[in-house]
């Protein structure tokens, strides 16, 4: 049910909800999404009239900080690091998890719910995302004042990274049990319900006899991202409504994770709430001591897989995307980059480092080279309101290289292009799923013209020839034919 004016109206004149919302963007910076873009950042919330009158203005849903701020308004024109560091007064941990399967969501959120219990953090709370996942949450007063001498206000995002790469190794292997199970171990029911391809969403581990036991590879398919806790990243706000769906993200008991079925998100079945969210009373005091501590002595388990496919040489040659499809002989320019990337190149108030991650990927897989990319976002740095300091750049790139380049972020993670207030798709975008896709279908389609442009003007200039032959052909034709009537009025004339 994706959202109009008037469902959001309806929804957001409601006094519970306007009281509901606010109480959440206290010392947060806010933002509101309209439908496909951002507003203007940063934003706060004052009172519950301010949530209508966005509303009336085309605002889809409210987006908040995991961090707490000073003054979230000081944050406009991206400070540096230090200055972040000084206005910030806490964080709070959001774990976000992402799956197209919903089902699969629930038993991932149900077992970091029990994991978190299990590390003595008693002030977890969990909200549906909206759409397909979760959000599992733990209030900064529910973590100590300071760890190893250092102010926990300082430690973000890489405290809150290190707690959810902590978290995901350690239920990995229930992860993947449950999920199974769940599909009564049918490697290939999860196949189809997912998408993924065999050989990525299957791995195999030598078993105790030495021989061969295939296991599921989740994070093909569901993430508990990591990526995102980053320093001014937003979330969707408790309450708000999701674009896509037209459903609540809606707090939910932590206990009922498993038996939560989507139409209780429902705008108009909605009467009360059904949990707290981010409950920051903590009576039992800073009860995730532990897990952090835990997790900032933890060192990630490698994730190495070892794989084992029963691929031909043939099928391991073949291409498997798109963009492989095309040879890149040189660097592909501006004229085939997305409107996405267009946008960003005029430059950015905020989300400038989001900005440098996705265009190194970008243009690394477009076949620039290093050189080519650091020139390229120096330049681009300088159209840039407050620009980033040249070292972050040459930071990013240090250890960049173009031939190991992952895709930049997809377009539907909200994180980025959204949340940037980039995305303006045209009609190719609708058929592509990242940056890189557009490119080169563009591409592929300029060479498909030239390619035709070409043999166009070769049956042109063959057909030139023709006419060339037969002119010539006639006119010699006609040369012999006056030849011959001369010869024979010569004749004539001696007879």
């Amino acid at each position: 049910m994706p959202l109009d004016k008037g469902t959001c109206l309806r929804y957001y004149k409601r006094k519970d909800i306007q009281e509901l919302i606010l109480q959440f963007s206290q010392d947060k910076e806010v933002a509101a999404r309209y439908n496909q873009g951002f507003g203007k950042r940063p934003d706060t919330l004052h009172y519950p009239r301010d949530i209508l009158e966005l509303a009336k203005r085309g605002m889809t849903s409210l987006h908040v900080s995991e961090e707490h701020w000073d003054d979230p308004m000081q944050l406009k024109g991206s400070p540096q690091k230090k200055k972040l560091q000084e206005m910030r007064t806490g964080w709070d941990l959001i774990l976000d998890i992402d799956c197209a399967q919903v089902e699969y969501s629930k038993i991932s959120a149900n077992l970091i719910i029990r994991f978190l219990l299990h590390c003595g953090v008693k002030d977890v709370t969990a909200k549906f995302s909206g759409n397909k996942g979760f959000h599992i949450a733990v209030p900064f007063e529910a973590f100590p004042k300071e760890v190893n001498g250092v102010e926990t206000r300082l430690l973000f995002p890489d405290a809150a990274r290190k707690i959810a790469a902590y978290i995901k190794d350690n239920i990995e292997d229930e992860l993947e049990k449950q999920i199974l199970e769940s599909e009564g171990n049918s490697f290939q029911t999860i196949k189809e319900k997912t998408g993924v391809e065999e050989s990525k969403l299957i791995y195999y581990k030598k078993g105790p006899m030495g021989n061969r036991v295939a296991k599921l590879n989740v994070d093909s398919f569901l993430e508990i991202d990591t990526i995102l806790i980053a320093s001014r990243h937003l979330y969707r706000m408790p309450y708000s409504l999701h674009e896509k769906s037209g459903l609540i993200s809606i707090p939910i008991p932590i206990n009922s994770t498993l038996k939560f079925e989507k139409p209780m998100a429902h705008p108009d079945k909605f009467i009360a709430p059904l949990a707290p969210f981010l409950d920051r009373t903590c009576e039992s005091g800073a009860t995730a001591t532990s897990l952090l501590q835990r997790s900032l002595d933890y060192e990630t388990k490698s994730k190495e897989k070892e794989r084992f496919t029963e691929l031909s040489d043939s099928l391991k040659q073949k291409k498997e995307k798109d963009y492989e499809e095309v040879e890149i002989t040189s660097a592909l320019q501006e004229e085939f980059f997305p409107p996405c990337i267009k946008l960003i190149l005029n430059g950015l108030e905020d989300g400038k480092k989001r900005a440098v991650f996705s265009l190194i990927n970008f243009l690394g897989k477009l076949g620039w080279t290093k050189f080519a990319i650091k020139q390229y976002l120096l330049e681009w740095n300088k159209k840039n309101p407050e620009p980033l300091r040249e070292g972050y750049i040459l930071g990013q790139l240090a250890h960049f290289n173009p031939k190991e380049t992952k895709l930049p972020p997809n377009c539907a993670n909200e994180g980025y292009y959204p949340a940037l207030q980039v995305c303006k798709p045209d009609n190719l975008c609708s058929k592509i799923n990242n940056p890189v896709n557009y490119s080169i279908i563009k591409y592929k389609k300029h060479l498909e013209q030239k390619d035709w442009e070409e043999k166009q003007k070769a049956k042109e200039e063959a057909k030139l020839r023709r006419q060339k032959l037969k002119e010539e052909k006639e006119a010699k034709r006609g040369e012999e034919l006056k030849k011959e009537k001369e010869e024979r009025e010569e004749k004539e004339k001696s007879n």
